[in-house]
């Protein structure tokens, strides 16, 4: 987050993302150490995860990015929690849902081409922004839309989005405090739509958008999430012995084979058969397949009960990142520190 900052105009002002329990890392705490390196405000995807940040005493601005049900709007209004909005006729429902005494505030969210949520005509903003500026129960606070290619070296589905949300800002009566449109992707190597905010998410966490742009980022992350577990048996297999369901791994020779309490449960997918992880300080592939709540690795050596193993983190100049375990997987680094269960501890250093 600092590293983020330093990058940016003085007045401009960052919004972290915490919403999917701070992308696996712990939404509350992502969220105090983003406001405590400079974060203005948080965003989050539902009102529950709002709801958590304030009654854990966090008391920073935070929108919702996703959908909220109207009858909620009240909810959102009392605890100080900004919403996006898209369509006019949630406007109207939400209106008899807040009090007299509340005010919600909103963000007006424009589809320039994610084709996710967010308007996409200019009529449809500017009656909005008409209802929004006349009704005693809203606050426009915010305008706003999502990039769907900012994290590729080819500009011009970006650019294009991006000329179309300046379209949008351009019928404008007011201008509202915040006006945002770069995610992580976009304030790092794009820099040309930066406004008055941006919205950065997984950049926070030291994680690149993608590996086609990280080879240009103008510094180098460094991964906030590690994952550890410990041996908690071993034994010797013989030659022809197998493993695990489906007996898909047969022992070549006499092999020390250690169980580690982590699966799929955890979010330690079963397609991971055959990936490596660090026994103490040596490399040992994962042999069967990975069940439920426990995994198979092969050791070069008896090691004892309590051995630590590295599924993700760095141990004496050997490194698993969570970009390798990306790759294994076919998928991308949001995914993978997204899927690691709740039932995992988390420690913070």
């Amino acid at each position: 987050m600092k590293e983020i900052c330093k990058l940016l105009p003085n007045k401009t002002k960052v919004f972290a993302a915490v919403k999917a329990n701070g992308y696996g890392h712990g939404a509350i705490q992502a969220a105090r150490a983003a406001l405590n390196s400079g974060a203005h405000g948080l965003l989050v995807a539902f009102l529950d995860e709002a709801l958590e940040l304030r009654k854990a005493g966090i008391t920073a601005p935070i929108l919702v990015l996703g959908y909220t049900r109207a009858d909620d709007a009240g909810v959102a209004a009392k605890s100080n929690i900004s919403l996006t909005v898209y369509q006019y006729e949630w406007l109207q429902n939400a209106e008899k849902f807040i009090s007299d005494e509340s005010t919600l505030s909103v963000h007006i969210k424009c589809d320039t081409g994610m084709n996710r949520i967010g308007i996409k005509g200019i009529n449809d903003l500017c009656l909005m922004e008409d209802f929004i500026t006349t009704s005693s129960s809203y606050y426009f606070e915010g305008i706003y839309t999502h990039f769907a290619t900012a994290d590729q070296v080819e500009e011009q589905y970006y650019q294009k989005q991006l000329a179309r949300f300046r379209e949008f800002l351009g019928v404008l009566k007011t201008q509202p405090p915040y006006v945002h449109a770069a995610n992580s992707a976009a304030t790092l190597y794009h820099h040309d739509s930066l406004f008055n905010a941006i919205r950065v998410g997984i950049a926070i966490y030291g994680l690149s958008p993608s590996p086609e742009i990280k080879p240009y980022l103008p510094f180098k992350g460094m991964e906030a999430f590690s994952l550890y577990t410990k041996i908690i048996h071993i034994k010797k297999l013989s030659a022809g012995e197998t493993i695990g369901y489906g007996a898909t791994y047969t022992a070549e020779e006499d092999e020390w084979i250690a169980t580690i309490p982590i699966g799929y449960a955890d979010g330690w997918l079963r397609h991971l058969q055959g990936f490596r992880v660090i026994a103490d300080d040596e490399w040992a592939p994962i042999v069967g397949r990975i069940c439920m709540d426990q995994t198979m690795i092969k050791l070069p050596y008896f090691m004892p009960i309590g051995t630590k193993v590295t599924l993700m983190g760095q141990r004496n100049g050997k490194k698993i990142s969570i970009d390798h375990v990306a790759e294994k997987l076919n998928t991308i680094n949001y995914e993978v520190t997204c899927m690691i269960s709740h039932r995992v501890p988390r420690i913070y250093i």
